[in-house]
This record gives C-alpha cells, structure tokens and sequence, in this order.
C-alpha cells in the first residue's frame, strides 16, 4: 500500500511498535501473539492486527508475531534498514544532548558532526564528534554524505540555515526550533515543538 493512503496516525504509531518491540526481543521472548502486545501497550489487539494489516499483516494465525522478524519488517517500512548520516546545527544544551544520544546508532542514525554560529564559546567535541562553525557547512557538506539536519537553534534563525541548507543538498530536517519550516514540497519536515508537548499534558492534567 502507498504510503500516501496510510493514516499519519498509524505511521506515528509504528516507532512505539519497534520499542515494545525491540524491549521483547532484549528479555528473549522470541514470538508474541497481538492479545499479550496489546496487553503491554495498552490498545486493543484489533487496533495492532488493522496496523500491521497495512503493510502486509506479519502475523500467522495461532503463532502470532515472530519478534525479530516484525522489528526487521517495520524497521523497513520505518526507512531504518538504510543507514542515516546526520549533523546537528546548534551546539547549545539540547543540541549536545541530543548528539551524546549513543542510542540513535542503534537504528540506523549516525549523527556525524555539529555546527555552532559561535563555536569557540561551546565544546571542541561532544562524544568525540567534532564542533564546526557555520561558515564550514558547504565543504563539509560537499565531502560528506549527510541526509538529515537536526536544527536546535533560535527560531529567528532557524528559517534561513533552514532555506541554506536545503541550497546545500539536505532534504531531512529534524526540527526542535520553535518556529515551523516553509521549505519545497521534496523537503521532508519533522517540527518537534517541546513546549507544546508540555502544554498537552497540562491540559490533560487539568482535565
């Protein structure tokens, strides 16, 4: 099925899956029915069966999920079986967080280097991957094969690095900075806005 007829909703879903997942596989359970998945992740098995159903189902009819195969067949619908290079902009708090993440190279994500308008007053390195000044960006793109930026800086700048370095080549963007992107259509955008999140559980909270 084309991936342009399948809910955003159960797209969301499926890195939960490969979590609940991936912790079945680390506690040696080798298969797992959609009764005792759904047990764990608190939605109805109905739910998970229409999921996978969209890519193929997965499951066998009295044996249930092969764990490892599962984790594998999302892991490719998810982009994961190809490996993802990638250079954070911002080397403020989150950026270095976010770069200290070792986890990320678990799936597949590599973050290769960050950049920093004002390098000299951050760290040379963060685990080893070094820290650049913005003015590098073009050589350092030109050598090396980077498919996503993730942008942790100030929302006033976020739209022109943005809008150069989609100039440069980079069709990926990851973006914690507080302002949306307006980028061309075969630009692919993940707006990641913290204090939002925060605001919904607020508001769950209250009510």
């Amino acid at each position: 099925m084309a991936s342009g007829t399948i809910s955003q909703v159960v797209i969301k879903r499926l890195p939960r899956y490969m979590r609940f997942l991936s912790e079945l596989k680390a506690e040696g359970i080798d298969r797992i029915s959609s009764k005792e998945l759904s047990e764990r992740m608190h939605v109805t098995a109905s739910q998970i069966r229409q999921d996978l159903n969209h890519f193929g189902g997965f499951g066998q009819q009295g044996y249930g999920y092969n764990v490892a195969n599962l984790i594998e067949e999302i892991g490719k619908i998810l982009g994961l079986d190809t490996p993802h290079n990638l250079i954070v902009i911002g080397a403020g708090n989150l950026g270095r967080a976010l770069a200290g993440y070792g986890n990320f190279e678990s799936r597949g994500l590599f973050i290769r280097a960050l950049f920093d308008a004002a390098p000299e007053n951050t760290v040379s390195d963060v685990r080893g991957l070094p820290v650049y000044g913005m003015n590098a960006l073009p050589v350092y793109l030109q050598a090396h094969d980077i498919d996503i930026a993730v942008l942790t800086i100030p929302k006033e700048h976020a739209r022109t690095v943005a809008a150069e370095l989609y100039r440069l080549g980079i069709r990926g963007f990851w973006n914690f900075a507080h302002v949306d992107l307006a980028l061309p259509e075969d630009a692919v955008v993940e707006n990641v806005h913290l204090s939002e999140s925060l605001m919904q559980l607020t508001y769950y909270m209250k009510h």
